[in-house]
């Protein structure tokens, strides 16, 4: 009978979750369940599953993930350790580089319908922000010009390591809320005069 609460617990919380995924998703650019490829009408099945998930890498997560080789931000003057992307950006980037198809959820594969325009950031990544790249208080104190992620706010409830790092590494989804769109850009704080940039840099 415990169990059966738990279960009934766990997937009443997932399910309010999901009602405040979707309303924030609806009518925004990840809202793709008017799209004639999209035969299920459905929003949220583009990336996620409650059965036969493709990878752990997110929850239940449902799209194909890109194996493509990019190429990543170098400057002589990063002390964070820059790697290929992993983890949350890679997903982000299996729609987000061009190669795999939008339509590519559930296994059933296909390129017909690929991302375009300015949501297309491609294989090179040398001229945007890092991601995939080690974020700790040994890198902030290493560059001197980061706050320490261990001990300054993010603005959203605790601090940068807790809020928006991800095992020590800065990813696409540190800055970026893939459901949330309300300050623009799915960024996960507005960015007004820089705020969200001055939230890790100490300028």
């Amino acid at each position: 009978m415990k169990t059966m609460k738990l279960l009934f617990t766990l997937l009443f919380a997932f399910a309010i979750a999901s009602v405040g995924f979707g309303q924030n998703i609806a009518g925004s650019a990840h809202d793709m369940g008017g799209e004639l490829w999209n035969a299920s009408g459905e929003i949220c099945i583009l990336c996620h599953t409650p059965h036969n998930a493709v990878t752990t890498e997110a929850v239940l997560w449902n799209h194909g993930v890109t194996v493509s080789a990019f190429t990543t931000y170098t400057s002589g003057t990063l002390n964070g350790t820059v790697t290929a992307p992993d983890g949350t950006s890679k997903l982000c980037l299996s729609c987000h580089d061009g190669t795999v198809g939008l339509e590519d959820f559930g296994g059933a594969g296909g390129v017909a319908n690929l991302i375009s325009g300015s949501a297309l950031v491609g294989l090179d990544l040398s001229n945007d922000h890092p991601v995939s790249i080690t974020y700790t208080t040994a890198t902030a104190s290493a560059d001197g010009g980061l706050f320490d992620p261990s001990t300054t706010t993010s603005g959203l409830g605790s601090t940068i390591d807790a809020d928006m790092l991800f095992s020590g590494s800065l990813e696409c989804a540190s800055c970026h809320d893939v459901h949330d769109n309300s300050n623009g850009s799915f960024l996960r704080l507005a960015n007004t005069t820089s705020a969200l940039c001055l939230t890790c840099h100490d300028k």
